[in-house]
């Protein structure tokens, strides 16, 4: 029986459009080492820390606006992506949505959200992403909720928040932050999951929830 063949493998690109690429990748780390430090930083400073002249840079990225967008819809792809791994893990919603939440904290999305958000106008695309985070927030947190996993005065537009509070812990040495967001993530995760047997009702939070319009209109640079 023959068998079918596999994928052929990627040929290498030319070149120039490997260099273009290997360029574009060096932006892209250093724009988002320079931004989430100060988001007022001048493009120069990611030419500089990319080791690429200023005019390849801008043939790139004709803006820091069209930067900002494009590190902006990479952390959206990438939460979109460990969402719907999170959805299609068969193992109980409450492990499932706290490997959920590490590997997000691990991928420091929420940085670029925490320090980006409000500094440029977002696209049709953009929105078009945020809003299909937003299905799949819901949809995971519901089937932890109706697991009974979750305490019950906590609500799926709290998810955000939390991601964000452990986003701003940061110190010098990058294996200690990811060290110290661990750690803090894991007691935030105790405070959100439903005891089994709790001894007494659980104190009420304080303050209403977040809305998803509060998060929203972060975005806008007007509010």
């Amino acid at each position: 029986m023959m068998r079918k063949p596999g994928p052929r493998p990627t040929a290498p690109l030319p070149g120039r459009q490997a260099e273009a690429a290997r360029n574009d990748q060096l932006i892209l780390e250093a724009a988002r080492a320079v931004f989430v430090a100060d988001p007022g930083a001048p493009v120069s400073e990611v030419a500089k820390r990319a080791g690429v002249g200023i005019a390849a840079l801008y043939r790139r990225y004709p803006s820091k606006e069209d930067m900002l967008r494009k590190l902006s819809g990479d952390g959206l792809d990438r939460y979109i992506a460990e969402a719907e791994q999170a959805l299609a893990d068969d193992r109980d919603p409450w492990t499932a949505f706290a490997a959920f939440m590490e590997r997000i904290v691990a991928a420091d999305t929420h940085s670029l959200t925490q320090r980006l958000a409000g500094t440029f106008t977002p696209t049709e695309d953009l929105y078009r992403d945020a809003a299909r985070a937003q299905e799949l927030n819901v949809a995971l947190f519901e089937r932890v909720r109706e697991a009974g996993a979750v305490r019950p005065d906590v609500v799926v537009d709290d998810i955000g928040w939390v991601l964000e509070m452990v986003a701003a812990i940061r110190v010098r040495d990058g294996q200690r932050t990811g060290e110290l967001r661990a750690r803090y993530l894991a007691l935030l995760l105790d405070g959100l999951r439903a005891p089994a047997l709790p001894p007494s009702p659980p104190a009420v939070l304080p303050g209403p929830p977040p809305t998803w319009a509060e998060i929203g209109e972060r975005w806008n640079r007007e509010a």
